[in-house]
């Protein structure tokens, strides 16, 4: 199985789009995704330095427009992948790139979106200074009694001996002389604390803009960096990239979920490397490949085809199919039968998994029929669990 994932903002680096550039049919793409988000996304994907594409309103629009257009190159006719790719995830922003990739908003939705995230999470880093430290090693439960002592967030989970804490310049000086044990503390190059709540201010700004984008169900499923729970509504979709902004990245429950859906390759979108190289650390015997420049082109289809396979959710129309949103025993909420009808937005059962137990929601009603799966079943993450025909229509 294939699972493409998107980087987050800290994995851009200067020039990295120079070589991509050399296709003119890239470069008129970039050029129109330049004008929706109302920067010169060439000049920064080439000539830039280091510290222009630092900037959260520059860096954001550069990494949602590069892996798209990638995934583009990728798959020159898109609905290839969706024959191909098993799941999508993205990390952070990564998640607008991945949400676009799975047809669940357009291009042109992900730049607004994510031209407005930028900006509004800039404006938000300068109310007060903060910023984030990697913590590389040490005992987990240590190190996250040691970030709740300083008043500080786990923002970003990623995996076994990789947490990055945020909050305040001064919680974070008095962290580093308070750091826990067999710990190695690595200050981030980056404006502001991500994923905590110091971002309030910009959940409310996207909110508003979110309001206006129209969604449809992915085409893919996607992985949500809230807790790993696959995700097959459009509008969950959306919801969740909102409030992810003043939220933790549980890449960690990503990574657990792709290998509950029996992941067996891992390729990750320009500019690649960060996501594929945690993945080689907690992810023992799941081949990766990091695509970083046009030349790999060819090689990376090659590794698509050898991991690919076509996504339950592509053998029907998503619209009729609810899916398990994770792994766990399926327990149904009342006995539905054929023919039944289900309102808009009711509750068909929940997965209790060892974690917890998550509703699954009819979101748009409609009439049952088939069950797919019984009461009692366990079932993995996407699992298609029941077939709807929409609106109440036989």
């Amino acid at each position: 199985m294939l699972v493409i994932v998107a980087p987050g903002q800290g994995a851009q680096t200067p020039g990295f789009l120079e070589p991509w550039l050399e296709d003119p049919i890239f470069a008129d793409r970039l050029t129109w995704l330049s004008a929706v988000s109302g920067l010169d996304l060439v000049h920064y994907g080439t000539k830039a330095d280091a510290e222009a594409i630092r900037d959260t309103a520059v860096a954001q629009p550069l990494l949602v427009a590069s892996g798209l257009l990638a995934a583009l190159e990728l798959f020159p006719h898109p609905a290839d992948a969706f024959g191909k790719v098993g799941a999508v995830a993205g990390h952070s922003v990564g998640e607008l790139t991945a949400a676009a990739g799975a047809r669940a908003i357009t291009a042109e939705q992900a730049m607004v979106l994510v031209r407005e995230r930028g900006k509004a999470m800039a404006t938000a880093s300068a109310a007060t200074p903060t910023s984030m430290t990697a913590v590389l090693g040490g005992d987990r439960d240590e190190v996250l009694a040691k970030l709740a002592a300083h008043g500080l967030t786990a923002a970003n989970d990623n995996g076994p001996g990789q947490i990055v804490a945020a909050g305040t310049v001064e919680q974070l000086a008095a962290f580093a002389d308070d750091a826990p044990a067999k710990a190695r503390l690595v200050p981030l190059s980056v404006a502001g604390a991500f994923h905590t709540e110091h971002m309030a201010p910009a959940v409310d700004v996207l909110a508003k803009y979110a309001r206006s984008v129209s969604t449809h169900d992915p085409r893919t499923p996607v992985i949500s960096n809230r807790d790993g729970q696959v995700v097959h509504d459009g509008r969950e979709v959306l919801k969740r990239i909102v409030a992810q902004v003043a939220n933790p990245v549980r890449w960690d429950l990503c990574m657990e979920t792709m290998l509950d859906l029996g992941v067996t390759g891992i390729l990750e979108m320009p500019p690649a490397g960060t996501l594929t190289g945690i993945a080689k650390r907690a992810m023992k015997g799941v081949e990766t490949f990091a695509l970083k420049t046009p030349d790999q082109l060819d090689d990376a289809r090659a590794f698509c085809d050898k991991h690919g396979s076509a996504s339950l959710l592509d053998t029907s129309p998503t619209w009729r199919m609810l899916v398990s949103p994770a792994k766990g025993t399926f327990h149904q909420a009342s006995a539905l039968a054929e023919g039944a009808s289900i309102a808009p937005d009711s509750t068909i059962g929940a997965v209790q998994s060892l974690r917890d137990e998550t509703p699954v929601l009819a979101p748009h009603g409609g009439t049952v029929v088939e069950w797919l799966v019984e009461d009692g079943d366990l079932v993995s993450p996407g699992q298609p669990l029941i077939r709807l025909h929409p609106e109440g229509d036989n």
